[in-house]
């Protein structure tokens, strides 16, 4: 495919796997407006000069990716594939209009269609820009605390770990909650979606440092909601980046989750003209 230009709106966060060892998917647009899924991507061992941020364009050599049937999957040449930085589409102050521009080219607001349109052998769409009529809650649930023993000893095993180092290997830390949108489209239709978005495991981090005591998690689980919801959802103009998983594209009932919000404030309200008088 030679180098192609891509605005990252999405990375999810960091998996391991015992065949990649840690990785990231990255989802954008291209130049035309289409979407791309980037996998896999050795993110954290890229250089700084490398790590891209949300609404960067990047540059890379992208192929196919033959062991992915859906049509938006993409993968770096190699693993050393060079990724560079060349510009950045700004916020805006908030209201975020030149995002909007490029991001909200194609809008879904029915659910269940989307899922036929991703069920549809034809089309087989995985990515896309999603508006939910209302979100209604944000639901946090414990998940597995730590990473399987079985993956964590093949990581050892692989190249990311020099043989001269002793300290035990640095992987990403896994999270111990699972962080859901509940919400309707536009037939009144409620969804449960998973938010695999990076952003949110970092946001949990972020909030749990600033908690002491036996009850810290608790607490960094509700600023996460009340980020999630009482800001973005009810003060924001939130849109949805859905993805489908690969291993259920095709067998589940809803293959979609969640693995990047866009949320912008509301636009502004258009002033009106005054009507001239005719006489």
């Amino acid at each position: 495919m030679a180098l192609t230009k891509v605005l990252i709106a999405v990375k999810t966060y960091p998996t391991i796997s015992t065949k990649y060892e840690e990785l990231v998917c990255t989802a954008g647009f291209r130049e035309d407006g289409t979407w791309i899924r980037i996998y896999p991507v050795q993110f954290r061992k890229k250089g700084y000069s490398e790590q891209y941020e949300k609404y960067q364009w990047i540059e890379l050599d992208l192929v196919k990716n033959t062991s992915d049937f859906r049509p938006e999957s993409f993968r770096p040449y190699s693993h050393d594939t060079e990724i560079k930085i060349i510009d950045e589409i700004k916020a805006d102050g908030g209201s975020w209009d030149s995002r909007r521009n490029f991001v909200l080219k194609k809008v879904y607001t029915n659910l269940t269609a989307l899922i036929a349109e991703a069920k549809d052998k034809n089309i087989c769409t995985s990515l896309a820009v999603f508006k939910p009529k209302e979100i209604l809650d944000v639901i946090i649930e414990p998940s597995e605390r730590e990473w399987s023993k079985e993956k964590l000893a093949t990581l050892q095993q692989l190249s990311i770990f020099d043989s001269v180092v002793t300290e035990k290997p640095q992987v990403v830390r896994k999270l111990p909650y699972k962080f859901s949108y509940l919400f309707t489209d536009e037939d009144d239709r409620k969804s449960t979606l998973m938010i695999e978005d990076w952003e949110i495991g970092q946001l949990y981090w972020n909030c749990l440092k600033r908690h002491e005591g036996h009850d810290m998690e608790a607490k960094a689980c509700e600023d996460v909601r009340k980020k999630y919801l009482d800001d973005h959802a009810k003060t924001k103009d939130v849109h949805l980046f859905l993805g489908t998983s690969q291993q259920f594209h095709f067998v589940g009932h809803n293959p979609f989750m969640v693995i990047g919000t866009f949320y912008p404030k509301f636009p502004a309200a258009k002033k009106e003209e005054p009507q001239l008088k005719l006489f």
